[in-house]
């Protein structure tokens, strides 16, 4: 997460929903299409986006906690890749499936404090751990396989057009860092062990890379160490176009926190760390070939998610990218040339979509161009996307029904799209514009893990003895922390009286160690929170 201050656009560029908005007669997805008085598109649930996107977040995580289970006793999510109501999709999972919703779920977890999430991450990660692993002698050891090829076996085996035995390495290293933020959530082994040993196995298969090469290839047989021939249709394609793909952030994420750590194979981390690095560098930052991402496709593509997942870890991570304000740029232009949609432009909208041999917007996609433009344009005070990017927000709310599915436009209710690839961009763009989240009190960003967070109304038992100092009748938040060292962003309905780490008193000051707060104009306000020495912060009313 990066440190930042609170900057406030002015209050009409922030949304213009606070004047009368009026219903049109088409339906997009699930539902009416809202306008302000300009015309321009809003959400379906309320004016304010703040109170509309809060409601399909909640709406979202519902659906997916209460899904229905398979004969086999697992969770529905578990065996298949897109929701259907009235029987079960014959499609197994998405290659990353898990993965997103543990990403999405982490962040939920610390903006509601609801243990269920938390509870759904260990879950996550330990079937998968369990039910989905290359075996420890072969050729690619220890690395989950994207798909179950007998879909209601509880078992995940292979790839979903290459057959059994094929891995995608670039999911494995989105596992094997989820991993990590769950072993830094519960301080359980259980969780790190096997994250190092995806790192093992993924630094020691990392190659230099060239333009028709990736460092790690899309698709491998974990048996062979040869890379798999997409198919389509059960064809064999003649060109090895598996052999590329961008999506090596996530993996490279890895291999530092690692490091951090000091846990591991640290030297190999930072070989293979600086190859990747300086691939991309080298090839798809400069010549935009980003490659394949989706499992289901048969044939060379383009990706949105390869090259927006890029350029958000460029903004996140700019000591590695030191030119990344203009190559982000160059990207998200990129993006726009070869994936604007306009189909509703009459509503004041282009949205985003999601690859190009499948040109059809998508509601992640959409959501995640939004949130890190909005991204963008606050670091480096660039608003030309703004307005559009809160406009393509609001579009994607339209994607979720009032029971929390949620659905692609023109297509079927996948659960990677809609709940692992959905979720996380809302708290990222609230974390980004605090004013996008509702006045309520909310942990929106940390530059460490949230182990526990309790808000005002549901303390948890245990935790009594951290509150043997305070009064809990007028505790508002209090959390833990990973580390000990970090910035906390909380939107709070109040100004606090007391900020406590480990129970002392901190200052409110702009420098060192302490707290600063920012009042917003449409009510509430965010507290920062920078700690040097504690992870456990108790804020009183």
């Amino acid at each position: 997460m990066i440190k930042k201050a609170i900057v406030l656009l002015p209050l009409f560029f922030v949304f213009t929903t606070n004047s009368l908005f009026s219903q049109q007669s088409e339906t997009l997805i699930y539902h009416p299409i809202q306008t302000d008085k300009g015309g321009n598109i809003i959400p379906w649930y309320n004016a304010d986006p703040a109170i509309a996107y809060d409601h399909n977040l909640h709406t979202i995580w519902d659906f997916w906690f209460n899904m229905r289970r398979d004969p086999n006793g697992l969770p529905y999510y578990m065996n298949h890749q897109v929701w259907n109501k009235n029987m079960d999709d014959p499609r197994g999972i998405g290659g990353d499936q898990f993965m997103m919703a543990i990403s999405s779920w982490r962040l939920f977890y610390a903006y509601t404090g609801d243990e269920n999430v938390k509870s759904n991450i260990y879950f996550l990660a330990d079937y998968y751990l369990t039910h989905g692993l290359s075996p420890a002698n072969c050729k690619w050891p220890d690395i989950p396989f994207p798909y179950n090829t007998l879909i209601y076996s509880g078992i995940y085996d292979g790839d979903m057009r290459s057959g059994k035995g094929v891995t995608q390495p670039d999911k494995a290293g989105s596992f094997g860092l989820e991993l990590v933020h769950a072993y830094k959530i519960k301080n359980d082994p259980l969780f790190l062990d096997p994250a190092v040993k995806i790192a093992n196995t993924l630094a020691a298969n990392v190659k230099t890379g060239t333009a028709e090469h990736s460092p790690l290839p899309f698709k491998v047989n974990v048996f062979t160490g040869k890379t798999a021939l997409l198919q389509d249709d059960g064809i064999t394609k003649s060109v090895d176009t598996a052999c590329y793909t961008s999506n090596l952030t996530p993996t490279l994420q890895l291999f530092f926190d690692l490091i951090q750590l000091n846990k591991g194979n640290v030297v190999a981390y930072k070989i293979a760390a600086n190859k990747i690095v300086t691939w991309l560098k080298k090839y798809p930052i400069k010549n935009n070939k980003w490659g394949p991402f989706f499992e289901d496709v048969g044939e060379w593509s383009q990706t949105q998610i390869n090259a927006m997942t890029c350029a958000r870890y460029m903004m996140e991570h700019p000591q590695y990218f030191p030119e990344w304000k203009t190559q982000v740029k160059s990207i998200i232009n990129w993006v726009h040339t070869n994936f604007d949609n306009d189909k509703w432009k009459k509503y004041g909208v282009i949205v985003t979509n999601e690859q190009s041999v499948y040109p059809v917007p998508g509601n992640s996609h959409s959501a995640r161009q939004a949130t890190d433009e909005l991204l963008y344009g606050y670091l480096t005070g660039d608003t030309s996307y703004y307005t559009n990017a809160i406009h393509e927000l609001n579009w994607a709310t339209y994607a979720v029904d009032f029971d929390g599915k949620n659905c692609f436009p023109t297509d079927e209710p996948w659960l990677t799209d809609g709940y692992g690839d959905y979720v996380r961009h809302y708290l990222r763009a609230m974390a980004t514009y605090p004013v996008l989240a509702p006045v309520e009190d909310h942990i929106l960003s940390t530059t460490s893990v949230i182990q526990q967070a309790d808000y005002k109304g549901h303390f948890h038992k245990y935790l009594s003895v951290d509150f043997d100092k305070t009064d809990t009748n007028k505790v508002r938040v209090y959390y833990r922390t990973f580390d000990n060292d970090g910035t906390e962003e909380i939107k709070l309905k109040a100004k606090p009286s007391v900020v406590l780490l480990n129970y002392n008193p901190l200052k409110e000051t702009a420098t060192g160690e302490g707290y600063t707060w920012s009042a917003l104009e449409k009510g509430g306000g965010v507290l920062w929170v920078r700690r040097m020495n504690g992870n456990r912060v108790i804020i009183v009313e």
